[in-house]
């Protein structure tokens, strides 16, 4: 039996690759990324010559039974996303839980995960919190605001920057004007920026000032 590596890669700031994600890279058989290309730069970057292989959202139903049977036949595997934590909001549960229902080994290493710098950064309760990623786009979209304005944890979201203003105004719809927000955009980049405030607030500044970059949205709990 071989072993199932899920290895975190920078969010931003190259420097945040640990030394052991780099030597796992290294030494691992063959390295599953999201997109080859994105991926090549990094490895190219940390000196990795290990050969890749495709792993997205788009394919992972149809590779993940390949990619266990190499598991199986003693090959160690290695899987990488864009950036940030394979399987948190990007590809990796599929073949996580395909992988430990064939008896493989998994190991996932600590590394950059986007929402908790996020989460700390915005002064708002860390004790208690529930990650919902990325809404709904259309199908169960309000059925999920609904809940969240009921929601007592702080409460975090991924979204994209063309998607932020509509999501802001949805969280000042459903979720009050003066529901508590931070919104962490490009974390550990150059321009890296968090902004603070009530719901009503945080809106206006986007609408002042276009958003770019990832974005992760920190939502106070309702009282």
């Amino acid at each position: 039996m071989g072993k199932l590596y899920l290895v975190p890669t920078p969010i931003g700031n190259l420097k945040d690759m640990t030394f052991r994600a780099i030597e796992v890279l290294q030494e691992v058989d063959l390295i599953l990324a999201e997109d080859t290309r994105t991926s090549a730069k990094l490895l190219r970057h940390f000196e990795i010559s290990t050969h890749m292989h495709s792993h997205h959202m788009h394919n992972e139903h149809k590779t993940t039974d390949g990619i266990v049977q190499r598991l199986k036949g003693g090959e160690n595997i290695a899987l990488i996303s864009d950036a940030g934590t394979p399987a948190i909001s990007d590809p990796g549960f599929l073949l996580t839980r395909a992988s430990i229902e064939a008896g493989i080994e998994v190991e996932c290493l600590p590394g950059a995960t986007a929402f908790v710098p996020a989460l700390v950064d915005s002064g708002l309760p860390n004790d208690k919190f529930v990650f919902e990623g990325f809404l709904p786009v259309k199908k169960g979209r309000q059925t999920r605001l609904l809940l969240l304005a009921e929601e007592t944890r702080t409460i975090i979201l991924y979204e994209s920057p063309h998607k932020l203003l509509k999501t802001l105004g949805q969280l000042v719809e459903y979720l009050g004007a003066n529901r508590s927000i931070s919104v962490s955009r490009e974390l550990s980049k150059l321009h890296e920026e968090t902004v603070r405030g009530s719901a009503a607030e945080i809106l206006n500044h986007f609408e002042m000032k276009s958003p770019k970059g990832e974005i992760v949205i920190v939502i106070a709990g309702k009282k």
